[in-house]
């Protein structure tokens, strides 16, 4: 079973390494939901890290619909992506009524050849997630990253299974959103081939009130390795 882990920061991405995950997710900001890493950051860990390295497109927090300008900015950074060496991308567009974008997800698989594509979790707001599978199988996508619409990919069992089970062999159903080292068997036993975790820990509550809240998290090495020690 491959363990992808969701890298917030250089230090994410090289613990993941050490702990032997089989990949990772690379992006910025995993409190809204992740964001494009900076290009400082991906070049970094290109040149420390050996196992695959997929970087999350996605220009902003917010709605997964997007302008001509920020679709472009999108484009910019699959291309930089690609000249890289990156292994895969992740990303998606959404239409305003949550309906995938076909055309413009289309556009981004497209762009990332021979990359990889994972459509993320975007997917866990459309309404007719079995009808918006069949679509992303037709446009080519080879991972979907979903918590089966629900918070946590635990509870969102039961989708999951179905989606597995409509996808065959034509897409990968990436689990995602709270597995750890406890709950990740329960996928493994389920016929998942993948799953996605940060294992992460809080490494700094320390921040200025008008700076917000938001505490400082780091995919830990140990918890990484529990989870592989359980799926292994």
């Amino acid at each position: 079973m491959i363990l992808e882990i969701c890298a917030n920061s250089y230090q994410s991405a090289v613990n993941a390494e050490i702990a032997s995950a089989h990949r990772i997710e690379l992006c910025s900001e995993i409190s809204v939901g992740g964001i494009t890493p900076s290009l400082g950051l991906l070049k970094k860990v290109l040149q420390s890290l050996t196992i695959p390295v997929h970087v999350l497109i996605r220009p902003r927090s917010g709605n997964f619909t997007y302008s001509d300008k920020e679709f472009e900015i999108m484009k910019e950074n699959i291309r930089l992506c690609k000249d890289l060496g990156c292994a895969g991308i992740v990303s998606g567009v959404l239409h305003e009524d949550n309906s995938i974008d076909l055309k413009r997800t289309k556009e981004l698989i497209e762009l990332s050849k021979p990359m990889s594509f994972t459509f993320h979790r975007a997917f866990d707001i459309v309404s007719k997630p079995k009808e918006a599978l069949l679509q992303l199988i037709a446009l080519g996508v080879h991972r979907l990253l979903t918590s089966g619409q629900q918070e946590k990919a635990e509870d969102g069992i039961d989708l999951l299974l179905e989606l597995q089970k409509l996808a065959k062999n034509k897409l990968t159903i990436l689990p995602g959103s709270g597995i750890n080292s406890e709950n990740c068997i329960h996928f493994k036993n389920n016929g998942f081939t993948e799953i996605h975790s940060s294992a992460s820990k809080i490494i700094s509550n320390r921040t200025h009130s008008y700076f917000g809240n938001t505490p400082q998290i780091v995919s830990d090495i140990n918890s990484i390795k529990n989870i592989l020690d359980n799926i292994a």
